[in-house]
């Protein structure tokens, strides 16, 4: 298998990605996101990502809680040939930079 860098950013690199038009794509359960998620982020739990791909943009910022699922997510839709960048930290690091979510939590 090869093992290729996963390309990351910050969360303020995040932002400046989406801004330039780069699609939002949470990865994380149906609960962890009803507990908060980024408003206006494209929702879909990892163990869909196959099946629902084609919902998926070709410039994408993947996240999760932490970071760890996203990269995976980041991994498959780059060997699909998108351009995907990872958020570092996830809504973990979003929300400790005081980066706005919507939901119960």
């Amino acid at each position: 298998m090869n093992h290729t860098e996963i390309p990351g950013t910050d969360p303020a690199g995040a932002q400046r990605l989406i801004d330039e038009g780069y699609q939002l794509l949470d990865v994380r359960t149906q609960e962890e996101w009803d507990e908060a998620h980024v408003d206006g982020a494209t929702h879909i739990p990892l163990d869909q990502l196959v099946e629902r791909a084609d919902e998926v943009g070709d410039r994408v910022v993947a996240m999760c809680k932490g970071g760890g699922r996203s990269a995976r997510a980041t991994a498959y839709l780059r060997s699909a040939g998108r351009d995907v960048i990872n958020l570092e930290g996830g809504i973990t690091g979003w929300v400790e930079q005081g980066r706005p979510v919507v939901g119960a939590g």
